[in-house]
């Protein structure tokens, strides 16, 4: 699991106001040709032209994030080729983001990976944040919050209840094959 905190602004779902900040945003005063872009695999100079452009621009993070979280897998985004940001496309289902389950616990409608979905329930669990709310806050019917507050609580009980060695267990409430032996 990739656990990470990022330091800058989330944006929100189907929030594209941060494109108008983009320092690759075309305008009479900064000429820029989006084809730059989207450059061949061996167009060294282009590449290098348009991370220029990225390592300038303010919202390159928000850039890179909306990328992974589309599935824009062309192109350069947020300061990164086609290629170097495949292991993030790939390892996007599993990253944990404190920063943005915090931000849905506070109302914030950002987008989330089914790891931090998990997160943000188990935190409002143990915040006994209500499943009204929990349904409010991940856009879900009350009936599924209540549904996944049952599974965290079965998650903390078997949890608990396998920290309890079994009698006869070498540890961890399991039965390994020496116990088996011993009592034959």
């Amino acid at each position: 699991m990739t656990n990470t905190s990022m330091t800058h602004a989330l944006r929100t779902l189907g929030d594209h106001t941060w494109q108008n900040r983009a320092a690759c945003l075309p305008t009479e005063d900064n000429p820029v040709d989006p084809e730059l872009f989207f450059p061949g695999p061996d167009e060294v100079d282009r590449i290098a032209a348009a991370k220029a452009l990225c390592a300038r621009c303010p919202v390159k993070e928000v850039c890179l994030d909306a990328a992974l979280e589309n599935g824009d897998r062309v192109g350069i985004r947020g300061g990164m080729t086609e290629e170097e940001r495949e292991p993030l496309h790939r390892d996007l289902p599993n990253r944990l983001d404190h920063a943005r389950v915090d931000a849905v616990l506070a109302g914030r409608d950002v987008h989330l990976t089914d790891v931090e979905r998990r997160a943000v329930v188990r935190a409002a669990y143990q915040a006994e944040i209500p499943a009204e709310r929990l349904a409010w806050l991940l856009k879900i019917t009350e009936e599924h919050a209540e549904k996944l507050y049952r599974r965290v609580r079965r998650e903390i009980r078997n949890r608990s209840v396998g920290r309890t060695a079994a009698p006869g267990c070498r540890g961890g409430g399991h039965p390994d094959r020496g116990d088996f032996r011993e009592a034959a």
